[in-house]
């Protein structure tokens, strides 16, 4: 079967499971995905991710080229189409490319239900392509939500459109068990340095944090973005910068607990790999991933979101919690299986199989 996927920008995690897809002998797979790390971005993905994926990738900055995007589809002719979202126009175009009609469409979206009449508008703003696509991938339940509000059925809907490279992040858990000194005392925050992460409600927070207890916990904070001086400038922060994904777990084992203030945040991966990589994990209630994966008292729990008072307390709570650590790790590890790229094949390539008649149907 010859798929074509349509990707707004790469990343490590989707990288991941492209290739395990690609690795299949019954798949023809080409990747069309933006560079990652344009002016627009706090994120700069090497393009060493792609390494062995059949791909193209263009600028990060500026509108997708709709030439670029024709080109593609017509030189590859694909027997499935996976297009990410309705946002980008060149993409929204590819169902009325001139041979489209015998193509078999997948979407894939991570937005969240927020009961907004824009929301509701989309339904029949976007009418025609959304009746083009046969099936819709969703992140979890806030996802599949809208998804119905946008007019799919619970038979043309399907959970998890991300995986995670699990098999490096796997045995992180192990290691940090065994590593001298015992279970680490350092919280570790991943991801950009800006108003929508709520980097201001994390380092207030942390600040008070450190004034409920004895022996605070240090934080790292690992990426880039505006509010990079705010990290830099709070006491018991270490501000690492961004760090590409084969340097990761080795900065994953020399941490306790895994913490997160979004705002707002449709479904962050990066809850799922610190689940995978066997961390308990803090978090806002805005986390949409929060819903599949953070379970209270049992892997970690989450605070108020836009709440600093509310995060130095989940924190000092976690600070008490600290000889339950490894366990709240180990059912975190647990909890990420689903979500790895081996699994992430499964559910796209039986849904692959459901398309073009050669597999039962079935519900995801």
């Amino acid at each position: 079967m010859k798929v074509v996927i349509f990707w707004p920008q790469i990343s490590g995690y989707m990288a991941a499971c492209w290739r395990a897809l690609a690795a299949r002998s019954d798949v023809d797979l080409f990747v069309l995905a933006r560079r990652s790390g344009g002016k627009t971005s706090s994120a700069a993905f090497s393009e060493d991710v792609m390494r062995g994926i059949p791909c193209e990738l263009m600028p990060g900055d500026g509108p997708v080229d709709e030439a670029v995007v024709r080109r593609v589809f017509e030189a590859h002719k694909p027997d499935v189409a996976v297009i990410n979202g309705w946002h980008t126009p060149a993409f929204v175009k590819i169902p009325f490319l001139p041979g489209a009609e015998s193509v078999r469409f997948i979407m894939a979206m991570d937005t969240p239900y927020l009961g907004t009449l824009r929301q509701r508008y989309g339904k029949y703003a976007f009418k025609a392509f959304f009746d083009r696509i046969d099936r819709v991938f969703v992140t979890g339940e806030r996802c599949w939500q809208l998804a119905r509000v946008l007019g799919f059925s619970e038979r043309e809907i399907r959970r998890g459109v991300y995986g995670i490279d699990m098999q490096n992040l796997s045995p992180l858990h192990e290691r940090r068990v065994r590593q001298p000194g015992g279970w680490p005392k350092r919280f570790l925050f991943t991801g950009r340095y800006t108003e929508e992460k709520a980097i201001d409600v994390l380092m207030e927070g942390y600040t008070r944090y450190r004034a409920l207890v004895e022996d605070p916990w240090p934080l790292t904070c690992c990426g880039t973005g505006p509010m990079g001086d705010l990290v830099r400038q709070t006491e018991g922060v270490t501000d690492r910068g961004f760090v590409q994904p084969k340097d990761l777990p080795e900065i994953l084992v020399q941490h306790g607990a895994f913490v997160l203030a979004s705002r707002f945040d449709p479904w962050p991966l990066v809850i799922v790999e610190s689940c995978a990589a066997g961390l308990p994990i803090v978090c806002s209630e805005a986390c949409g991933s929060r819903v599949e994966l953070v379970r209270f008292c049992w892997n970690g729990c989450t605070f108020e979101t836009d709440n600093a008072d509310s995060l130095a307390n989940s924190l000092a709570w976690m600070h008490d919690q600290y000889d339950k650590l490894p366990a709240f790790g180990a059912r975190s590890r647990n909890i990420a299986d689903p979500y790895s790229a081996e699994m992430w094949v499964e559910r796209w390539h039986t849904t692959f199989n459901e398309l073009l008649g050669g597999g039962r149907g079935a519900v995801g």
